[in-house]
């Protein structure tokens, strides 16, 4: 038997409703929300949320359907003893299956259409099932649906006739991905579901949604700041090379709707040009928000910041792991869950997980992706293991459902896959530059060339820390990036003791602080080296005049290039300057990067900047992943259309992880870290969401092999669930966490 194992006795009660919930006010009064009010409430909003991609039918009978199970007298008994609402009915602990029923009903009038229906319904709180599942067979669809006894007991209470027999869908996915558009249709469902609960059960909570500025007040603002620090800035030529870029995306917005590229120098002004362009071009074609998608909390934070500068607190919701709880407001909160606001800046990590995700809370944001603009920012960084899955989406997003994206970098990397390529998968064909053609970004970047690339006489022979540090010393200001944190530490060893370190074991308010002082005395022209990983190559505005490089892919060198001369104050070039580290990069993506930059590199460009030379660095990067290296995790194959509807969409969220599981956080004792840590000793079960946020700030990643020996020696400690907490004296001033030798640094550890 299922659910409580038993059936309960008729209810003897005062009431013949239906209940979909029930709640209790603070004076103690109850209020129901009657099931079949629900039913339409839900069809209403998740029909009026699919109408945006034309699948508003289908989302209305999946909301009418949705909670047909709750009409099982079972469930009635349960939701009026567990709630209190009549404390005279005794229940067993445990939950009641109401997901099924409509699940099992949508097959009964749809048939083999009915899977669709079903996979939103039957999943509408536990999460988007596979079809069938060796590894969990009670869970998947194909499972479920066999328990036909559980529609019998519902009917039996005969739901109302116009919830039961509504008009089936006409309309249909056409040539779109369907696995895609089921995930979009959950969404729809799950945020009606949650919105209409939501209104019954904490009314105060509805209040406090929407209230964001529109696209034209953003807009208007965004205006208004320019036109003010236009009057600002110093008129050298990297501000007018800025200004044009800002006029070229201004111009190009009015075109139509799709795939654009902006390909910038580092320094070029990306970031507030490619907003100007969304602006405008989502008042032109009528899009409903603009999405600003980073790589790296690392510099998230940052972002938002000039954005809230430019447009003020009211506007911007910072979604992503390491938000500030300072910033964080009710609103916000509420927003983060669905993205409901006009500019969202988010992460790579939310925005492509939760494309591909099966659970609830993830996926109700995603119709709010549809007619949008999308700003992929430093789209080099595309994750190559899920390259082919992420190509898809956004070509489906583009084509179908009203999506502009613009990828946003200086290293623009070829996604089409041609010019030679045997690759058997679908790329971006249909992109257009903003810039416009090659000639012109050449131009540009020759326009905007503030630095010359300096490569060792011998692409393989290493240079020795001590003989790198020496040549160091002789600049009093330089910036020395390394891929591993141990080359990090190690060479900072070598130099004076003024000298700075920037590294991944250092917590995200160390590393705050250090910026800090990094760019204060860069102000006042103080002497300063610093030593860092690749952490400080996107997005933080720092400006030496020499900078060195480990030899790594040639996005990286541009990268590294850009924190170099960023102004163009020098009277003569900037110098990059490229070494060959006596350590080798860590297997897999770095190692692959710097073989492809050193493969171009070895025929001595007279540029090693130029900007063709990143068309043929990505392609030969693809090339030596090969088709089963982007999509390593065989994603495409579990969502594939296929005239069964069998889809693997659990298996699929389970795998698309961009963050591989290899790290594991501890919070470290740093600044004012002690008085947080204080209070996860308080006896309370409930840790309060603002505390949380606040150490995640304090918060290092360090491998799982390692993380477990500390745990193992007492050097950490579990203080709740899941939150690990540094006890021994590890964690220095200067270089952060001390965990032994050997210790990788790894660029997942900056994804969000």
């Amino acid at each position: 038997m299922t659910d409580l194992d038993k059936t309960p006795e008729p209810i003897q009660d005062h009431s013949s409703l239906f209940l979909a919930h029930v709640r209790q006010d603070d004076c103690g009064q109850w209020h129901t929300h009657p099931l079949d009010e629900h039913l339409r409430g839900v069809a209403a909003l998740a029909e009026s949320f699919a109408a945006a991609f034309d699948a508003g039918d289908w989302a209305r009978l999946a909301g009418l359907w949705h909670d047909l199970g709750k009409y099982r007298s079972i469930f009635q008994h349960y939701i009026r003893g567990a709630s209190g609402y009549d404390a005279h009915i005794e229940t067993t602990p445990g939950r009641v299956d109401h997901s099924t029923v409509g699940a099992l009903h949508a097959i009964e009038r749809m048939k083999g259409l009915g899977r669709i229906l079903a996979y939103l319904i039957a999943g509408h709180h536990a999460g988007l099932p596979d079809w069938q599942s060796a590894e969990a067979p009670i869970s998947s669809l194909v499972h479920r649906l066999k328990q036909t006894d559980l529609l019998a007991d519902a009917l039996i209470q005969s739901p109302p006739a116009d919830i039961l027999d509504a008009p089936l869908p006409t309309s249909n996915p056409g040539q779109r991905d369907v696995a895609l558009w089921i995930r979009l249709l959950f969404s729809c469902l799950v945020d009606a579901d949650f919105l209409d609960t939501e209104q019954f059960m904490s009314p105060d909570k509805t209040a406090s949604r929407g209230q964001y500025p529109t696209l034209d007040i953003l807009e208007s603002r965004f205006e208004t700041y320019m036109a003010t620090l236009a009057t600002q800035t110093d008129d050298t030529p990297v501000n007018r090379m800025r200004a044009w870029v800002l006029d070229r995306c201004r111009g190009a917005a009015e075109q139509a709707p799709g795939l654009f590229s902006l390909t910038v120098p580092t320094g070029g002004g990306k970031t507030l040009a490619s907003l100007g362009f969304a602006l405008r071009h989502a008042r032109c074609h009528g899009k409903r928000r603009i999405l600003y998608v980073i790589p790296y909390t690392s510099i998230i934070e940052q972002t938002a910041d000039v954005f809230r500068n430019v447009f003020g607190e009211d506007a911007v919701l910072e979604h992503h792991s390491n938000l500030d709880s300072e910033r964080e407001t009710p609103r916000s909160r509420l927003a983060g869950e669905n993205w409901d606001a006009s500019l969202v800046v988010t992460t790579n990590v939310q925005f492509f997980e939760s494309l591909f995700a099966a659970r609830p809370s993830q996926t109700r944001k995603l119709h709010n992706i549809v007619n949008s603009v999308v700003i992929l920012d430093e789209a080099q960084l595309l994750p190559p293991e899920f390259l082919t899955p992420i190509l898809g989406a956004i070509r489906e997003l583009s084509r179908h459902y009203g999506v502009s994206f613009v990828l946003c970098t200086a290293t623009q990397p070829d996604l089409a896959f041609h010019r030679g390529f045997d690759f058997s998968i679908n790329g971006l064909d249909d992109v257009r530059e903003i810039m416009g053609d090659a000639a012109a970004v050449q131009e540009l970047h020759t326009q905007l060339r503030r630095v010359e690339v300096r490569l060792p006489e011998d692409l393989h022979a290493p240079t020795p820390w001590e003989a790198l540090a020496a040549e160091l010393e002789r600049h009093p200001r330089a910036l020395c990036i390394v891929d591993r944190r141990d080359d990090a530490r190690v060479l900072y060893g070598l130099l004076p003791a003024d000298t700075v370190h920037l590294s991944g074991l250092m917590c995200g308010q160390h590393r705050s602080d250090v910026i800090a002082i990094i760019k204060k005395r860069l102000a006042t022209d103080d002497p300063i080296r610093v030593v860092s990983t690749q952490l400080v190559e996107a997005g933080v505005d720092l400006d030496f005049p020499v900078v060195y490089r480990a030899l790594a892919g040639l996005d990286s060198i541009a990268q590294a290039a850009g924190r170099c001369n960023r102004e163009g104050r020098l009277f003569n070039l900037g110098q990059v300057v490229v070494f060959v580290p006596p350590t080798e990069p860590p297997k897999g993506h770095l190692r692959q990067t710097r073989d492809a930059g050193r493969q171009l590199l070895l025929r001595r460009p007279p540029d090693p900047l130029a900007p063709a030379l990143f068309s043929e660095y990505f392609q030969s990067l693809y090339w030596r992943k090969g088709i089963e290296g982007l999509d390593r995790q065989d994603i495409v194959t579990l969502l594939k259309n296929n005239h069964r509807l069998e889809f693997s969409f659990r298996t699929a969220a389970e795998r698309f992880q961009l963050i591989p599981e290899i790290q594991a956080p501890v919070i470290v004792r740093y600044g004012d870290s002690e008085g947080l840590l204080a209070r996860l000793a308080r006896p309370s079960n409930d840790l309060d969401r603002k505390t949380l946020r606040q150490l995640q700030r304090y918060v290092v990643n360090i491998p799982r092999r390692i993380h477990q020996c500390l745990l193992a020696e007492g050097a950490i400690e579990e203080r709740r669930p899941g939150i690990f907490v540094q006890v021994a004296p590890l964690y220095d001033p200067v270089v952060g966490l001390q965990v032994g030798q050997n210790v990788n640094y790894a660029p997942d550890d900056l994804i969000a």
